[in-house]
């Protein structure tokens, strides 16, 4: 699984409808508004690195009303849970 966080900066007019459109995304697991420079976080969560570019490049920063994003990917993933047994479900 791979994983990247995408830091989002809206158009005014998109602040309250681009949060759901995010989380809306194939690849996107959560979207987060958020206070500060950045408007929105999405935290993209992947099987293989290249699709990345499908989600990101290719879907994301197409939405209307994105005007900037700025993509950190995860070189590891330190967490309580398990997301490898929680995303492998059916496959």
């Amino acid at each position: 699984m791979t994983h990247a966080v995408v830091l989002i900066e809206a158009e005014r007019d998109a602040l309250t409808t681009l949060g759901g459109e995010l989380a809306g995304l194939d690849g996107v697991a959560e979207a987060y508004s958020v206070t500060g420079e950045w408007d929105f976080v999405a935290i993209v969560r992947v099987p293989r690195h290249d699709q990345l570019a499908d989600v990101i490049t290719g879907k994301l920063v197409k939405l209307p009303g994105v005007s900037r994003t700025q993509t950190m990917v995860a070189f590891e993933v330190f967490s309580e849970h398990d997301l490898e047994a929680m995303f492998s479900i059916g496959q």
